[in-house]
């Protein structure tokens, strides 16, 4: 585990999250995906080398992943809630010029905030495509089935759900608060992807499949580059590629 230590901050409803930063220059708030947390960006992802290049890399663990709360009421878990809780970390550490980034659901959190008023100088959507920006679509209905099975106790060992289900219980995740978290899911209508005005590195593994709109959301967002890089959704992130395209898009100004 990494031994960047948590830092707390209270989100728009008083709730206490946690963060974590390494590195110190240019602030960088890196999302991480479903069912992870802010420091698989140190343990396998490209945070180290940003660090190492000048940014103060920011990774917040989500409402209901890491070492942020996991509450069962639905009442913790309000629609667009997600991108609440970054927005009002990007307003506790009083971030001005700043760039922004996430991986997977974490893409899906950072369209969210750029249709509804945050001005990084340049943002990342990563390991993520246009249907399920636009749509509650792709992987939530698996996640649901897993998730659902889990709490009843009936993963079936030989079906493919079972790997998924493992992973999820691997990564020390409670199945009832993801739950809660599909459900905080809000659609950006394709009308406000065209709006967005911010450079955006849109990025996807050339072995996923799942996401294979990501080229189809980067022409819709007026000002964006799109690159692919080695690997399936989970290869990709840990791909030195990866780490390499995001300092070249970040440096070269997008």
């Amino acid at each position: 585990m990494t031994n960047s230590p948590t830092r707390p901050y209270r989100a728009p409803d008083g709730v206490e999250l946690a963060y974590r930063e390494i590195g110190a220059g240019r602030p960088l708030v890196l999302v991480h995906g479903f069912t992870s947390n802010g420091a698989q960006w140190i343990e396998h992802g490209p945070a180290p080398a940003l660090a190492a290049h000048g940014f103060r890399v920011i990774l917040p663990d989500l409402r209901g992943h890491g070492e942020s709360p996991r509450p069962h009421d639905p009442a913790g878990y309000p629609p667009d809630v997600l991108a609440d809780d970054t927005l009002a970390l990007i307003d506790h550490l009083g971030l001005d010029d700043y760039d922004l980034g996430g991986y997977s659901l974490g893409g899906r959190v950072v369209l969210r905030m750029l249709t509804r008023g945050a001005a990084p100088t340049r943002a990342i959507v990563a390991g993520q495509g246009l249907d399920a920006i636009t749509r509650q679509t792709t992987r939530t209905g698996m996640y649901r089935r897993v998730l659902t099975a889990m709490l009843d106790d009936s993963v079936d060992p030989e079906s493919p759900d079972a790997m998924s289900a493992y992973w999820i219980k691997q990564l020390g995740n409670d199945p009832q608060a993801l739950l809660r978290v599909l459900d905080s899911n809000v659609a950006t209508p394709l009308v406000d992807v065209r709006k967005v005005p911010t450079p955006v590195l849109v990025t996807v593994g050339d072995e996923d499949h799942t996401h294979a709109g990501a080229d189809e959301l980067a022409a819709e967002l007026p000002n964006a580059r799109f690159a692919r890089i080695p690997g399936d959704h989970y290869t990709a992130f840990i791909a030195p590629e990866f780490a390499e395209l995001l300092l070249d898009f970040l440096r070269d100004g997008g």
